[in-house]
C-alpha cells in the first residue's frame, strides 16, 4: 500500500520492476486500482537520464553514453511525454562489468514465450509497431491472454506512443524498449523461424553488410531460404503464414543488432524495412509474386520516393526489392538501385 493513501483502498504495480524480474501475469484480483500507465509513477521502477547522469556519474567515463541508452533505456509506461527508464538489473551489471551484454534478456531464457510466438504464428516485424488497446493490455488470465498483452506483461514490449482519437478512448502503440530486447528476442526466434545455423549465418551476414557487397548479400539470403529445412514447412505452424518470408528477414536482420526500423514512415507511405549500418542506408520492399507482378517492389520504392527523408544524410542510399515466391519458397528476386 502507498503511503498515506487510503486504507481502504490498495495500490498494485502489476508492471514496473515485476517486468525487470519477468514475475508479472496475475489472475484473479479485482477492485485494484491499476497505475501502470499512470504518468505519475511512470518513472518509480527504472533509472532516468538524469539518474545515470548525475547518481552514476563516476560510472560513465569509458563508456559510450549513447550506446548505454540505446541498448538499456526505452520503457515506458504511458505516452510520448512520459519519461522512459533504463532496466536497473542491466545498468548495474554494464557498471560492474564494464562491457555491454544482453544482461537482463539472459537471466532467464523466455522458452515460453517463444512458444506462444510459435504456436500463433508470430509475424515479426509487427512486435515492433504493434497497436492494441488499454484492456488488452489489462489482461492477466495466462490460459486467455492476447499475444500484446504476454509481451507487454513480461517487458518484452513497451509503449511507444499513445493516441486519444475520441473522448475516452486510447490507441496504444508498442514495441520494443531498447537495442538488447529487439536483438536478444528475435535472436531467440530464429530457430523458430527454421534457421538452424544461426551463428554462422549472422556472421556472413554481418561480413556482407561491412563490406556493403550487395552482390554477395543476395546470394547469401538466397542460401539461407535454400537452407530451411523442408520438414520445417510441414510442422511449423509459422509456415502457413504468408508473412514468415518476411520474418525471417527481419529477425535475421534485428538479431544481429543493426539499426532496424520496420513500417519506416516518410511523407509518400511506408518501405517495409529501413537498415542504417556502417554509414549506408538500404530501404528493403517485400512482395510475394503469385500476388502482384515481378518487378514491383524496386518500382515502390522509387515511385513513393521512400528514399527522398534521407537525402540530406550524405551516407550512400541502397533501394533493394525483394521478392518471394510462395511455390518456390525462396527469394526469386533481389533488384538493387544505389543512389
Amino acid at each position: 500500500m502507498l503511503k498515506d493513501a487510503d486504507p481502504h483502498l490498495a495500490f498494485v504495480l502489476l508492471t514496473g520492476v515485476s517486468k525487470f524480474s519477468k514475475v508479472s501475469l496475475f489472475s484473479g484480483l479485482n477492485n485494484l486500482n491499476d497505475i501502470t500507465l499512470d504518468a505519475p509513477y511512470a518513472s518509480i521502477c527504472g533509472y532516468t537520464d538524469a539518474d545515470i547522469d548525475t547518481v552514476f556519474a563516476p560510472e560513465l567515463p569509458g563508456l559510450e553514453r549513447d550506446e548505454i541508452r540505446r541498448w538499456y533505456n526505452g520503457y515506458r509506461w504511458g505516452g510520448q511525454e512520459v519519461t522512459a527508464v533504463y532496466n536497473p538489473f542491466d545498468v548495474l551489471l554494464l557498471f560492474q562489468k564494464r562491457q555491454f551484454g544482453a544482461y537482463w534478456f539472459e537471466s532467464a531464457t523466455p522458452t515460453f514465450l517463444v512458444e506462444v510466438l510459435k504456436q500463433r504464428g508470430i509475424f515479426t516485424p509487427a512486435l515492433d509497431q504493434w497497436e492494441t488497446e488499454p484492456d488488452l493490455l489489462g489482461r492477466f488470465d495466462v490460459d486467455d491472454i492476447a499475444t500484446e498483452a504476454l509481451l507487454f506483461q513480461t517487458g518484452y514490449l513497451t509503449v511507444k506512443k499513445v493516441e486519444e482519437p475520441m473522448l475516452g478512448y486510447r490507441l496504444y502503440t508498442l514495441g520494443f524498449p531498447n537495442q538488447e530486447v529487439e536483438t536478444s528476442l528475435n535472436l531467440a526466434l530464429l530457430p523458430v523461424l527454421g534457421m538452424e545455423s544461426a551463428t554462422r549465418e549472422r556472421k556472413t551476414l554481418f561480413t556482407h553488410l561491412c563490406a556493403h557487397d550487395l552482390a554477395g548479400l543476395e546470394a547469401h539470403l538466397k542460401a539461407l531460404y535454400a537452407g530451411l529445412p523442408h520438414d520445417w514447412y510441414h510442422n511449423n505452424p509459422i509456415a502457413r503464414y504468408e508473412g514468415h518470408y518476411a520474418s525471417v528477414f527481419y529477425s535475421h536482420f534485428a538479431a544481429l543488432g543493426v539499426n532496424v526500423t520496420v513500417e519506416d514512415a516518410s511523407h509518400h507511405g511506408k518501405v517495409d524495412m529501413t537498415v542504417d549500418f556502417a554509414g549506408h542506408i538500404y530501404l528493403f520492399e517485400f512482395k510475394v509474386v503469385e500476388q502482384l507482378p515481378e518487378g514491383s517492389a524496386l518500382a515502390q520504392i522509387k515511385a513513393k520516393g521512400y528514399a527522398d527523408k534521407y537525402r540530406g544524410q550524405g551516407k550512400p542510399i541502397h533501394l533493394v526489392g525483394v521478392e518471394f515466391s510462395r511455390e518456390r519458397r525462396q527469394i526469386v528476386a533481389f533488384e538493387v538501385e544505389s543512389l
